[in-house]
């Protein structure tokens, strides 16, 4: 139906390597996956590899979404809200919430980091729907996860720690 490479249950690629376009059947389409992924997140990513130096992903991230609080280094990144809410939490590096703004599409609907910042979500609405560019290569090591947040594997004690935020 959407011609989509599936990388694994969270991640798609458009096979399509020099013009892509997204509709309303790609966001149903990543509706339908997030319910069933393990992590409660699935993207659908428009750059042809993990080596590219332009990344760009629409991703869904569900209100049962945990992001443990990291940050990339050396790398800016852009979100562009397509539906839903969320509050974006920015902190230092001992773990203090610095900043808390509410993203929507009625609100602050774009933002750009252009620094290395910790940063999460905490998803207000069922689902949050969104446009992320980021400079690529995709490479493991430059994000750096939160000590002082729980682990992406324990996902009940990392949305109790978001709630608490």
């Amino acid at each position: 139906m959407h011609n989509l490479k599936k990388i694994n249950n969270e991640v798609y690629f458009t096979n399509n390597k020099e013009l892509n376009f997204i509709n309303k059947s790609h966001i149903k389409f990543l509706k339908s996956k997030v319910k069933k992924a393990k992590k409660k997140r699935a993207r659908i990513c428009l750059h042809k590899s993990i080596k590219d130096k332009l990344h760009e992903m629409f991703i869904i991230l569900s209100k049962e979404t945990y992001i443990r609080p990291h940050k990339h280094l050396n790398k800016a990144e852009s979100l562009h809200v397509i539906e839903g809410s969320a509050d974006v939490i920015f902190f230092n590096d001992y773990g203090e919430v610095v900043k808390k703004v509410r993203l929507s599409k009625k609100e602050n609907f774009y933002y750009r980091l252009s620094n290395s910042a910790y940063h999460t979500f905490k998803i207000r609405t069922k689902n949050l729907i969104f446009h992320e560019t980021t400079e690529g290569p995709f490479i493991k090591n430059k994000t750096c996860y939160a000590k002082w947040a729980p682990n992406e594997k324990n996902i009940e004690k990392g949305k109790k720690y978001i709630n608490s935020l």
